[in-house]
């Protein structure tokens, strides 16, 4: 009886995922190591139909359809613009080179999903919402994976209903020579700290060594300080987040562990931990368990970045309202990193 029930469940599992079909057709700007790593395996396990894959070379583009011989390589992102099948094209160039493709994309009338950065400057992001505005674009979506991670979403709702005192987070990476770091890898955490806490305000900025800042922000109901830096190491490389709430500490690593800590008991201010022994409760709200081989436990899952692109995928073709990173939802952050240009 019992493996009867587990077999029918399984069954059902399975053909509840290959029901799970997509009517329209997509392309893909880009063949760079974030791409292949984390954007392409996700798209094929949603089987997503991938018709184009544009590059910025012929001679790439012939590797490309030996290597992916379903999909038609091209090196002319016009000929992706001109196809009326096409629907949808994700976007993962060089940061330098968003802001040209997505206004090309916008400017076709296709839905658009585009990485961080998606341009340089607010200037330049406010050229690329009116240009979704006067096409009517249906979706325009940035890559902000973090938002889409589990633990980030469950972290949300927990502080929604919390009294806030005060974060603390470190963003620590190796050198980064080969671009911006502001911009390119300094917008995950600022935008991090907006989307859970709100409109940031810079109370205190101080640039240690170059590329290499710490800051402290007041939002509507907390402030906060950050460390950015690239003066650390890309092997051991810190993304770290402690926010102290009236009720307890919740702590956040790498986006694989969200715990919470409960406040200590006081009786009219008095520490009762300092009256008896106390022993400390950790509470594990989320752990990636990478011992079972599943959906779940794939970095590429708890980083965010298939919630992101089956969002995505979901708005184009059933006019899904669950994008949560719009080009307008960005402003705020290309707000805060202007002002850290200018400071």
């Amino acid at each position: 009886m019992i493996h009867a029930f587990i077999n029918r469940y399984k069954r059902m599992r399975t053909e509840r995922f290959l029901r799970k079909t997509y009517q329209y057709q997509y392309a893909f700007v880009g063949m760079g190591q974030h791409s292949l790593t984390n954007l392409y395996p996700v798209l094929h396990y949603l089987g997503v139909p991938l018709k184009y894959i544009c590059v910025t070379s012929e001679s790439k583009a012939q590797l490309i359809e030996q290597k992916f011989p379903d999909v038609k390589a091209t090196y002319s992102l016009n000929e992706i613009l001109n196809e009326d099948a096409i629907k949808g094209i994700f976007v993962s160039a060089s940061p330098t080179a968003h802001f040209s493709i997505a206004s090309q994309v916008l400017r076709s009338g296709k839905s658009l999903f585009i990485e961080k950065p998606p341009c340089r400057t607010l200037e330049e992001l406010n050229t690329l919402i009116a240009l979704q505005q006067q096409y009517g674009i249906p979706v325009a979506m940035v890559g902000m994976q973090k938002r889409y991670a589990p633990a980030i979403q469950l972290l949300k709702k927990r502080l929604n209903k919390e009294r806030l005192i005060n974060y603390d987070l470190h963003y620590l990476t190796g050198a980064y020579p080969e671009g911006d770091a502001l911009l390119d890898l300094y917008i995950h955490p600022l935008d991090l700290v907006f989307f859970l806490f709100g409109k940031p305000e810079i109370l205190a900025y101080h640039q240690i060594a170059k590329d290499s800042y710490i800051l402290m922000l007041r939002h509507p109901h907390i402030v906060g300080t950050l460390e950015l830096s690239t003066a650390y190491s890309w092997t051991d490389a810190e993304e770290s987040l402690k926010v102290c709430t009236r009720s307890g500490i919740y702590r956040l690593s790498q986006m694989e562990e969200l715990s919470f800590t409960p406040s200590s008991r006081t009786v009219s201010g008095i520490p009762m931990e300092k009256l008896r022994p106390h022993k400390t409760t950790v509470e594990y709200l989320y752990q990636n368990n990478s011992f079972t081989p599943i959906l779940s436990a794939n970095r590429v899952y708890s980083q965010g970045y298939y919630n992101e692109l089956a969002t995505f995928v979901e708005a184009v073709e059933h006019h899904d309202s669950h994008v949560i990173s719009t080009l307008e939802t960005i402003k705020d952050t290309y707000r805060l990193m202007d002002n850290l240009k200018r400071t």
